[in-house]
């Protein structure tokens, strides 16, 4: 893990956000939902826009999980699985990070 710092591992405790150099994004000119960072651009499908729209650094993963059973009337843990490994594949290629505690 030495020298990937900002790379997490995604559970159901974690608390993820977008990084600081990088943006959820409408793109008017294509219609698509992107995420904007240095150099990079990445075009989430509507699963995993709905699912980012929720990493906002306060929420858990496990209450974004519950959430979404509730509103897709799903089965917990098959949603659970799913976003779990949306959200680490996010995180290995450097577009979440783990929210901070706060000190304050």
């Amino acid at each position: 893990m030495a020298g990937r710092g900002r790379n997490i591992r995604v559970s159901e405790t974690s608390r993820p956000v977008l990084p600081r150099h990088a943006r959820l994004k409408f793109d008017e000119t294509r219609q698509v939902w992107v995420i904007l960072a240095p150099e990079r651009v990445l075009a989430p499908d509507d699963i995993a826009v709905e699912v980012l729209q929720l990493c906002d650094g306060v929420r858990s993963v496990a209450d974004m999980v519950d959430g979404l059973a509730a509103k897709y009337a799903a089965e917990r843990q098959a949603i659970a699985t799913d976003v779990i490994a949306m959200l680490q594949d996010l995180a290995d290629k450097g577009f979440l990070t783990e929210a901070r505690e706060k000190t304050s």
